[in-house]
């Protein structure tokens, strides 16, 4: 014992470093399992789109052998530049993650077999190989450091499929390769290329795992010695938990499986080796061929040994058809049988502490059966081919044992409640042995000198003599029972003996009270030797028979029975905790090593496990939410159809109409329904899974969210689904949304105090976290993002749209209001505030719009659809800046923009040249001028739309929060004040100051008070002529313009080329407002002088070309003067009062 101990000593380097690079290979293959699910799916380029996309990008090991070629290609291509930088900059971190979990793979066994090389050059004093596999716990650790490098190999390939590896593995190289040793990089790369494994493959490769094995290869001559000790020794002492000779192969089943992952490094045993694999076979898998490997991975030696010749013979005799027929008869009727049994326990309610022994061999017994039953009927995780004779194996055992999940889950909550509850028996008795005994003794003591006293005359007793020798006897006895010690077990049992002869010789059975004396006292002093012996060792053995490691994986096939079962009889939840503790105590397998070894890898690694296991609650018990939202469907039906509004008067004859009482016993049957299944998850209260503490209230109100996100995301997707060719308008659409999403929100609003939750509260988080959501996925594009994304809730994937530009709801709402309202066929009349066809002038849409929306979709999806949009509009403006950039840079251009500065500046001359002038701009522009129309218009749209918007949310806000609403336009306008009053030294720091204005904006945006049109939305390069050429662009389209009387309002000459002129002065003042304010004050300058030209007294020949024109650009100013909010004292410094006013009188006649 001592020298077991001495290995683990922390001043033991040997065996600390052993210790240390075991639990490193725990850690490992935690890391490998957490990153299986962040695989970023375009590595899988499994579709023509991604390939069409990726595929010059993405490349396996193939890039290796012409780098430059692929690199030249990329480069030589700005779209496939572009994609490139937009992966780096996506996956650039998760990449690294995955390297280095894959080169600590590399790094493990190049530790390990430094371990060994250091053990053979003696550097650790008077230890060996052959001295550590004579120590209990160094041949442990040895096997396991063995065991789990393959563990970490196979779990790589089924996990990771090679062709994705290879692509992970030559991104990362591209990314990052440059900051990290090459040469390390070179190795990985040698270790973890594909091996052609894939899941879907249905022939066996050939020489697979262990040509894969043998890449970086551990030293022969360990394998050999690891080999040998799994093969005759007892590694891990299980039997002591396990006495009983047919439990033999699940005592070594650890065992079992690490010698066929280990034999699978000498491959040369399992082909030719007869006798070796009869003697492995004989010991390990007399009774079963199915195996678990680390956490569950379950695999078929039938499948796995099927091309080696020797384990294929070996293993031959276990499956033939009598045998396998037998043992799965066998356990059948053992699973009937002990089901029957553990129900009579727990109907017995208590558990007996005199029947611990029995209750312990009911629990070993279960635990056997469920471990044979439950690998022997699951599909193995890994298999490496198709094979026929596999399905029929396990075929055979189902029929043969009459397996059901529905009797087997019967059996494991039975044995799990009796499990937690046997060990909470023995918990408390360890804990109050110590007093337990003491007080038994003073019992017997007291009882022993009870009987002296009535034999020594002191308590007389009728028909009982005076006994001298009998008292004297007695006060001895209860001498020697108070000298006691609880470790003198014989002594107990020697004086329970002379109690019974003292019995007999004296003839004392015939007094009835005596008798009684005597059989209490020997009752007292068997609970006295039963209380003496429980030790630890029967805790120690009672984890090891409960262990369920091996099922960890299986109990996923369990989920839909569990599901029904709660669905039935919502009180099964209570059972399912003790499943679920039962389950958290697999994690002690994994974090054993990593505890011993203090490892700081102890927290992920049990985080890990304790995620996985809480996840899979989350999913059995997901189910109540489900069914409690199918109720609120019949609910929501009731409320919206069938039940009557009450009038505040009521004739006494038609109350029995009103009353509905079918319709309202139909009610409260259904929310007594929906109480029992929230009853049932509250009665878990709250639940330890590994580290984490799992609260039943939490769980359900996660649930109840996950499934309200579920339901209105899908009627969200399935509502706003537009299509140009359909009959039913937007607003109709809307509208039928509308009542859906009423409908949840009333029915939710009234179970609320059935469920004990704020519903209100979670409704309006809820519609916020989906809106934002789909907002964000919208502006990223189709960016993949690791994590879970609301995307996940998307089950009727044919509600797709026939939008393809929009990923979600959100931009298909946006993009169609956009459409209906596009200014190239509509035109937007301010007096009516709403949108009119050119052609057909008929109404298209108007302000009510807005309205609708915010009924539907709430505040949060009017602010979602208003940010949606400046998105649009920064994208816009990016573009045009881009646009006028890149022509300014044109010579011919420079000098026209020169030559009309220099004429605008003289003012003479500009009253006379000016409509020279301008037809040279005519000339000269107009090719150039129609994509910035386009741009701008565009932009002036958009803004028109976020201007309604702020309106409608400011509104709304006044009716429903007038306070807040007056609070935040207060506080805006004290900000602002503060702001302009600059010179004033402030205290506060920068920050502070930054994230006030940000929390403040985005209230501001919320309710509406902020202005879209005063926003800065780019920062735009410098550009000295800005106002010039702005000034020329709108110069240019005001000649399509005319001034309309019936509608009071600017309208376009031709609607093949229209210019909508409320849009098109809200997109030259939004790019001005881009600029610094001097650029607005230049243009608005040229722009009153323009219009001056025309109202000269020269040009007012009454009803010519120039009045009607200068009518028109004088319109366009009071537009301009009226979106962009400049002083009007701006416009009279250029422009007398009298001849505005003149003009205006002018045209109204």
């Amino acid at each position: 014992m001592k020298k077991m101990s001495d290995f683990l000593a922390a001043n033991n380097v040997c065996g600390q470093n052993l210790l240390r690079l075991v639990s490193r290979g725990n850690a490992i293959i935690a890391e490998l399992m957490r990153l299986k699910d962040y695989v970023p799916p375009v590595f899988s380029l499994d579709s023509k789109q991604l390939i069409q996309k990726y595929g010059s990008i993405i490349i396996d090991f193939v890039y290796f052998k012409a780098a430059s070629v692929y690199e030249q290609k990329i480069e030589d291509d700005s779209v496939l530049q572009e994609t490139d930088e937009e992966l780096r900059n996506n996956f650039s971190d998760i990449l690294t993650r995955f390297y280095l979990a894959f080169e600590s793979i590399h790094k493990y066994v190049t530790d390990l077999n430094f371990y060994i090389d250091e053990l053979g050059d003696g550097v650790y004093i008077h230890q060996s190989v052959d001295s550590i596999m004579f120590n209990e716990e160094g041949k442990q650790l040895m096997c396991e450091a063995v065991y789990l490098y393959g563990v970490m190999l196979l779990l790589v390939d089924y996990h990771f499929e090679g062709r994705i590896r290879e692509r992970l593995l030559v991104s990362y190289y591209r990314y990052n390769a440059q900051r990290s040793s090459s040469t390390r990089v070179d190795d990985v790369c040698m270790l973890l290329r594909s091996t052609g494994y894939m899941r879907t493959l249905s022939k066996r490769l050939v020489n697979y795992p262990e040509e894969y094995f043998k890449r970086v290869p551990l030293r022969d001559f360990l394998i050999d010695l690891v080999i040998g000790r799994l093969r005759s020794d007892e590694i891990y002492n299980q039997t002591l938990a396990f006495p009983h000779p047919e439990h033999r192969s699940t005592a070594v089943a650890t065992q079992a499986s690490m010698l066929v992952i280990i034999l699978s490094f000498k491959s040369t045993v399992l082909h030719t080796q007869t006798a070796i694999m009869r003697e492995i076979v004989d010991r390990f898998f007399p009774d079963n061929w199915v195996i678990s490997i680390y956490m569950g991975t379950v695999i078929s030696l039938c499948d796995w040994w099927s091309p080696y010749k020797a384990a294929r013979t070996a293993l031959n005799n276990t499956l033939e058809n009598s045998n396998v027929k037998g043992i799965a008869q066998k356990y059948g009727v053992k699973m009937d049988k002990l089901t029957q049994e553990t129900d009579e326990v727990q109907l017995a309610g208590t558990l007996d502490e005199n029947a611990t022994g029995s209750l312990v061999k009911l629990v070993r017994e279960c635990n056997v059966t469920l471990h044979w039953i439950l690998l022997h009927t699951a599909t193995p995780t890994i298999t490496l081919e198709d094979s026929k004779r596999l399905r029929t194996l396990r075929q055979l055992v189902v029929m043969e044992s009459k397996y059901s999940t529905v009797k087997c889950l019967r059996l494991l909550l039975s044995t799990a409640q009796i499990e937690q509850d046997v060990k909470q028996m023995y918990k408390d008795l360890l804990l109050g042995k110590e007093a337990k005994w003491l007080k038994d003794k003073g019992i017997c003591v007291e009882r022993i000198t009870d009987l002296a006293q009535i034999f020594g005359g002191a308590k007389p007793l009728d028909g009982i003599d005076k006994n001298q020798n009998l008292y004297t006897w007695f006060m001895e006895i209860s001498k020697h029972i108070d000298s006691l010690k609880q470790e003198d077990g014989r002594k107990i049992v020697q004086l329970l003996q002379a109690l019974e002869q003292v019995q007999e010789f004296h003839q004392l059975e015939n007094n009835l009270h005596i008798s009684q004396y005597l059989a209490d006292t020997r009752e007292t002093l068997h609970n006295m030797l039963r209380t003496g012996s429980i030790s630890e060792d029967i805790m120690i053995n009672l984890n090891i028979v409960t262990d369920c490691c091996y099922a960890w994986n299986i109990m996923e096939s369990f989920i839909d029975v569990m599901q029904e079962s709660i669905k039935g009889n919502p009180p099964t939840v209570i059972k399912l905790k003790a499943l679920f503790l039962k389950m958290a105590s697999a994690l002690e397998t994994p974090l054993l090593r990593v505890n011993q070894a203090r490892s700081a890898d102890l927290s992920s690694v049990s985080q890990y496990y304790s995620r996985e296991l809480e996840g899979y609650a989350r999913r059995v018990l997901q189910i109540i939410p489900e069914t409690v939202f199918g109720l609120l469907a019949e609910i929501v039906h009731l409320e919206t159809n069938s039940f009557k509004e009450i009038p505040t008067k009521l004739p006494k004859d038609k109350l029995k109409d009103y009353a509905q009482l079918a319709e309202r016993l139909q009610m409260a049957k259904l929310t007594y329904a929906v109480s029992v299944f929230t009853k049932g998850v509250l009665s878990l209260r709250s639940v330890s899974l590994g580290v984490l503490r799992v609260d039943s209230h939490r769980l359900l109100e996660d649930g109840i969210r996950q499934e309200l996100v579920k339901k209105v995301t899908l009627a969200l997707q399935n509502g706003l689904n537009f299509d140009q060719k359909s009959k039913i308008s937007l607003l109709q659409k809307l509208n039928h949304l509308s009542s859906i999403m009423d409908g949840y929100r009333k029915s939710f609003q009234y179970i609320q105090d059935y469920i004990n939750i704020n519903s209100l509260k979670i409704w309006h988080e809820e519609i916020t976290y989906i809106i934002n959501n789909a907002v964000e996925e919208e502006r990223r594009g189709s960016s993949w993002v690791p994590g879970k994304s609301w995307r996940q809730f998307q089950e009727d994937k044919h509600a797709f749209s026939t939008d393809s530009s929009s990923l979600t709801f959100m931009g298909r709402l946006a993009r169609e209001l956009i459409r209906i309202t596009d200014p190239r066929t509509i035109v937007y009349i301010e007096h009516s505030l709403a949108w009119y066809d050119i052609k057909t002038q008929n109404e298209v849409l108007n302000y009510k719009v807005f309205s609708v929306i915010l009924e539907t979709i709430g505040t949060p999806g009017l602010s979602g659809l208003d940010k949606l949009i400046s998105f649009f509009i920064v994208i816009e403006l990016e573009a045009l800046v881009h646009y006028i950039e890149k022509s300014i840079r044109n010579k011919t251009w420079l000098s026209l923009l020169e030559d009309c500065e220099t004429t605008l500046n003289s003012l003479d001359s500009a009253k006379s040249n000016i409509t020279k002038l301008h037809n040279s701009i005519n000339a000269s522009s107009s090719k150039l001028w129609s994509s910035a129309l386009e741009w701008a218009l565009k932009i002036g749209h958009y803004q028109l739309l976020r201007k309604k918007i702020a309106y409608e949310l400011n509104t709304a806000c006044k009716f429903e929060a007038k306070h807040m609403e007056a609070a935040l336009r207060t506080l805006n306008t004290a900000v602002l004040c503060e702001i302009a009053k600059k010179d004033n030294i402030n205290n506060e720091t920068e920050p502070e100051k930054s994230e006030l204005l940000h929390e403040l904006s985005v209230r501001l945006d919320w309710v509406g008070i902020s202005d879209p049109h005063n926003k800065v939305y780019i920062k735009p390069p410098k550009m000295d002529n800005i106002a010039i050429i702005i000034f020329l662009f709108t110069v240019s389209q005001l000649n399509k313009l005319f001034y309309c009387k019936n509608t009071a309002s600017l309208l376009s000459k031709k609607y093949q080329d229209p210019v909508d002129a409320v849009v098109f002065a809200i997109g030259i003042q939004t790019i001005l407002r881009q600029f610094h304010i001097s650029v607005m004050n230049r243009y608005v300058k040229y722009l009153c002088m323009y219009v001056l030209s025309f109202v000269t007294v020269e040009s007012m020949k009454a009803g010519g070309d120039a009045e009607t024109e200068g009518a028109t650009n004088l319109h366009f100013l009071e537009l301009f003067v009226k979106y962009s909010g400049i002083p009007r004292s701006l416009i009279l410094k250029e422009i007398p009062v009298v001849v505005l006013d003149h003009s205006l009188v002018k045209m109204t006649k």
